[in-house]
């Protein structure tokens, strides 16, 4: 191709990417977080701010993530919890924990949701607490079969969510190991926080994507380490 070609079409990529617009104007600019626990190099890496904002609704639940007991000869496989938070029509953001307890979840809620926000969760007791702080704390009742109220009071959006990432480590990889489990959560994150209902073309979340592996490396050993450690 004539150098002519060539420069017209750099010069067309430039333009194009000049007026898309920038990624971060999809995410809450409020509360830059400095100490969210549970920091993972695989994250993104514009999404440090906390989800939410004043009257906003954030939904927050756990779910189990493993193999079922029917399909086990004589053994019932271990179940991973995730943790995950979504804003209705916004971004969402999950963490492997160990356990669903008060201890374990507070600080990842508090610390990654403002408290400005309008906390939605189901009945779980480990969420009462919790929701005192902040603005208000909607539950439903899902033992009772409860699952949506008045069309405002759900935790439908997380249950989305959810079934997006089983569906995916079902039907895709199949099986996961509970140590790598955050890092397939960041992938899926990752793809719900760039889809098209939030404005991001394909062109924009492959770029986007490729901007966030500079620079790193994932192996089961360090580089130019040896493979064998002597006794």
């Amino acid at each position: 191709m004539a150098d002519g070609g060539f420069l017209d079409l750099r010069q067309q990529e430039r333009d194009e990417r000049a007026s898309d617009p920038p990624h971060d104007r999809r995410f809450v600019q409020i509360d830059v977080v400095h100490d969210a626990p549970h920091p993972r190099s695989d994250e993104p890496r514009h999404i440090p701010r906390r989800a939410g904002r004043q009257e906003q609704v954030v939904e927050v639940d756990e779910t189990y993530v493993g193999g079922k007991a029917a399909n086990r000869k004589n053994h019932v496989p271990k179940k991973a919890v995730v943790l995950v938070l979504v804003e209705r029509d916004g971004s969402v953001r999950s963490f492997s924990v160990p356990n669903v307890s008060a201890k374990t979840l507070r600080p990842l809620i508090v610390t990654n949701i403002n408290r400005a926000s309008f906390l939605m969760t189901d009945e779980a007791t480990v969420y009462t607490g919790i929701g005192r702080e902040f603005s208000s704390h909607g539950t439903v009742n899902h033992s009772a079969e409860e699952y949506v109220r008045a069309t405002f009071w759900h935790t439908n959006t997380v249950e989305n969510y959810f079934s997006i990432l089983k569906r995916g480590i079902i039907g895709t990889y199949h099986h996961v190991s509970e140590g790598h489990l955050h890092r397939y959560g960041a992938e899926f994150d990752f793809r719900y926080n760039h889809r098209v209902g939030l404005g991001y073309s394909d062109r924009q979340r492959t770029t986007i994507m490729l901007q966030n592996i500079v620079g790193k490396r994932l192996t089961y050993r360090r580089a130019g380490e040896r493979a064998h450690q002597q006794a």
